[in-house]
């Protein structure tokens, strides 16, 4: 299952929220924020985490090459650390495919 896209409506994020547009559990957001340096939720009083728009895009590059290109922990991180800008870049050619085959297959079943 890959990536929900959903317009941005809200400034924050709860975890909850997070954690169903990319179909995982919460415990797995809190782990790539352990994880990931580039993942940095706002805490508000009680603690709970809220996450920027960045924060989610920063987790769809981590889907991406974690869920979607099987990379381990440690390979991801190095991917990131040492070319950001293609890894982003490739996630979003992907996503672009995806909505084109998305698009290609709706307009066949209409046929």
């Amino acid at each position: 299952m890959g990536y929900k896209e959903k317009p941005i409506t809200k400034l924050y994020y709860s975890i909850g929220e997070v954690a169903k547009m990319f179909g995982v559990n919460n415990s797995l957001i809190r782990f790539w924020e352990k994880e990931f340096d580039i993942l940095k939720p706002k805490k508000n009083a009680k603690g709970n985490r809220l996450f920027t728009q960045k924060d989610v895009d920063n987790l769809k590059v981590i889907y991406h090459l974690v869920k979607e290109r099987g990379f381990t922990l440690e390979g991801a991180k190095k991917k990131l650390r040492e070319n950001k800008g293609d890894t982003i870049q490739n996630e979003e050619i992907v996503e672009r495919l995806k909505d084109i085959r998305s698009f290609l297959v709706d307009l066949r079943d209409n046929l």
